[in-house]
């Protein structure tokens, strides 16, 4: 009792408390804006935290990484782009809502659900740190790699209406992760010749288009991305009692977010798509999951929040980081003399608590910030495509040159831009392979390690079994037909010989490329090309059967749900490189200020609106990006004209 009544007298000092308050604002900031997340705040941050005292550093640092995941909720219902990767999961019944005139409410459920999946996973970690250290030392590398796997083939199964597709998105997503120099063998595996893509394709700039693009494309095709209404303004107390009626599924979703986060490697793209999967399977009334159910929110993003204090877990109690953010935390806890590991709880057993209270705290904080701003921010819903468009297409790019501050980046956008666009208008899921993409290394990684220390046993091992068993049990629910839990969700549709195709070009692609390579890096792209040959033989049996149940030679083509016009489409694609040449010569605040003001003007706003419309949108870049981030711009020929000059 000491010791929490210290952690608190600390916690509660005015400068701890404003160090908070900056911390959570922060997150929130950058939680936002798509393409940046909270790897970004935490390198940014922890260089300012070193001339404060470590409990001040720990209010800093963890009230910015504990809201990134609710304040990304934003773009992800509004615009349909994820702020983070977090929020994927999200974007398919949340944008869903916003489209159906109730953003506020998705929004409501949203910051509700995170609030309550944070508290629970400070609970739990504040429960847990003395009880689970004999289980994680258990966990051995085949064990991350069993979860791993499920988490992916549960997303190629849960996400879209047809599992085939599912599974040749992921391993499409798998092949990209597989570009760059091998960790293995240094052998470069389709790199082309191009030093850009050593490290591999950027994370940013490959989800920004295959998430943003699309959706720009697809919101500047209408008026606006809802028609006004009363259910965009609101709907946030609707969202709130939402979350509150399922207050089952928040507690059963924000203990899988806690459990996986505890697991080191497991990221937040793996828990909410996991957590997504689990709110489907859960019987109820309302729309079918894909076209706004709130369930379809209210999980994902209780996970999300929870997941933090899971991956605190690991990190506090042994020492290793649970993802990427912790193991900053980690650097910065022990420069400020802080080591964390067994003797976490002895030694350092008031800054512990502190954590727990800087977790809990700084939920609630960015939870009411986020409520109390709902109802403006839903109203962003019912504005004219012709401004949010413009808006939302500028940091989308500017978003994704954060990648390396490479032109290259752009090019990456536009090509899986239209790559996205595609998928959506075919009805391809891209969340499965955004997660394959994300997962690959990963995989890979773990394969090998798995191996060299275990062999065959690798896959006799009780998680690999149990995760056999789940999968089974999941494909012999799809096919039996009760994958489906009413009437109103669709059934899969019919399949199409150019989607074998698609998927047998990409597979013999892989493996006659893979020959050129050494085994070791040629191992996993070659295993994962049978596969989706495998998937590609399976789409073909099931053309095959179609057509004999139709007793014709034609099967009919599948209408996508909600298509990209090719228009809207082209005209956001000729953008990104009009938006790249007006950058080199204008630099980045102008060419994004021209690029708003012209549009809105398109639109029928008037000059004066138009031009403040664009010098707000240029101010914001400013401020974001050159003061915030500091992004290294390449030199526009305006300014070396005027230099030249002066």
């Amino acid at each position: 009792m000491d010791v929490i009544t210290t952690a608190l007298a600390e916690m509660l000092e005015p400068l701890r408390l404003a160090m908070l308050f900056a911390g959570v604002c922060a997150g929130l900031v950058i939680g936002v804006i798509p393409g940046i997340g909270g790897l970004f705040g935490m390198a940014l941050l922890i260089p300012l935290s070193f001339g404060l005292d470590a409990y001040s550093a720990i209010a800093l640092l963890l009230g910015m990484s504990s809201v990134t995941t609710t304040s990304d909720t934003i773009p992800a219902v509004l615009i349909g782009v994820p702020g983070t990767v977090g929020s994927m999961a999200t974007v398919v019944d949340g944008h869903a809502l916003a489209k159906r005139n109730e953003a506020g409410r998705a929004l409501g459920a949203a910051y509700s659900a995170s609030m309550l999946g944070g508290l629970f996973g400070a609970l739990v970690l504040a429960i847990s740190l003395p009880l689970l250290k004999p289980l994680l030392l258990m966990l051995r590398t085949p064990d991350f790699l069993a979860i791993t796997l499920l988490g992916l083939s549960l997303v190629a199964l849960l996400v879209g209406r047809d599992p085939l597709k599912g599974f040749a998105a992921a391993g499409a997503g798998l092949i990209l992760s597989f570009v760059g120099v091998d960790d293995q063998t240094a052998a470069h595996r389709w790199t082309f010749g191009q030093v850009y893509l050593w490290d591999g394709l950027p994370l940013g700039a490959l989800f920004l288009g295959l998430f943003g693009i699309p959706e720009v494309a697809s919101m500047m095709s209408r008026r606006s991305i809802a028609e006004p209404g009363t259910g965009v303004t609101t709907g946030v107390r609707e969202g709130i009692g939402d979350t509150l009626r399922e207050w089952r599924l928040v507690l059963q979703c924000s203990g899988i977010g806690a459990l996986l986060g505890a697991l080191p490697g497991v990221g937040l793209s793996v828990v909410s798509w996991i957590a997504y999967g689990f709110a489907r399977r859960r019987r109820g009334d309302g729309p079918a999951f894909g076209e706004g159910n709130i369930r379809g929110v209210i999980g994902p993003e209780s996970a999300n929040n929870a997941t933090d204090g899971g991956s605190l877990i690991p990190t506090i109690a042994l020492g290793i980081p649970g993802g990427a953010g912790t193991a900053l935390l980690l650097g910065a806890l022990i420069v400020h003399g802080i080591v964390p590991g067994p003797h976490m709880l002895e030694a350092n057993a008031s800054v512990t608590v502190a954590m727990i209270f800087s977790l809990a705290m700084a939920n609630v904080i960015g939870a009411g910030l986020c409520l109390g701003l709902s109802r403006p921010l839903s109203r962003v819903a019912t504005v004219g495509s012709h401004i949010i468009g413009p808006i939302a297409l500028v940091f989308v790019i500017l978003g994704a040159f954060q990648s390396s501050a490479s032109v290259q980046d752009v090019v990456v956008l536009a090509c899986f831009g239209v790559v996205g666009m595609l998928m959506k208008a075919r009805e391809w899921p891209r969340p499965a392979l955004a997660l394959g993409f994300v997962l690959g290394e990963l995989v890979e990684r773990n394969f090998f390690l798995s191996w060299q220390i275990f062999g065959w046993s690798t896959f006799l091992r009780p998680s690999f079994l149990l995760v056999v068993l789940l999968l089974a049990v999941q494909i012999l629910w799809h096919l039996s037909g009760r994958g489906r839990r009413d009437d109103t969700q669709p059934s899969p549709p019919p399949g199409s010989v150019w989607n074998a195709i698609v998927v047998f070009s990409i597979a013999g692609f892989v493996l006659l490329t893979a020959r050129a390579l050494p085994a070791e890096a040629a191992l996993f792209p070659s295993i994962t090309a049978v596969f989706l040959l495998l998937v590609a033989a399976a789409m073909l049996v099931r053309v095959l059967i179609q057509r004999r149940a139709c007793g014709s030679g034609v099967v009919p083509a599948s209408a996508a749900a909600d298509p990209v016009p090719v228009r809207a489409g082209g005209a956001v694609v000729v953008g990104i490189p009009a938006f790249l040449a007006g950058l080199f010569l204008f630099g980045p605040l102008l060419s994004s200020g021209l690029l708003v003001a012209a549009t809105m003007r398109w639109g029928g706003e008037s000059l004066a609106r138009s031009a403040l419309g664009g010098a707000m949108v240029a101010l914001v870049v400013h401020l974001v990006f050159d003061r915030l981030i500091s992004t290294p711009w390449p030199r526009s020929l305006l300014e070396t004209a005027l230099s030249a000059l002066s």
